[in-house]
């Protein structure tokens, strides 16, 4: 997969914890994406154990749990 894939999810990750990710027409436009990859892109983070949930009012998808994800390579220093 390409890296701009996982810097989107990351992206995506980052809007969901702050809870300002707008509405999904909005978020595809932060993204640069379809409505329809909002969508593939939120499934994809739940099949990973996210509950995600969307409030209407807020107008923001949202972690029901705290957590996060992390999509880069963590190197350990070895001593």
């Amino acid at each position: 997969m390409p890296k701009y894939y996982f810097d989107r999810l990351d992206y995506l990750n980052t809007l969901i914890r702050k809870r300002s990710t707008g509405s999904p027409e909005q978020l595809a436009k932060k993204l640069q994406v379809s409505e329809r990859t909002i969508f593939q892109y939120v499934d994809i983070l739940r099949s990973l154990g996210a509950e995600i949930k969307y409030s209407r009012v807020k107008q923001s998808y949202y972690y029901a749990r705290d957590g996060t994800f992390d999509f880069q390579f963590k190197r350990y220093e070895h001593t």
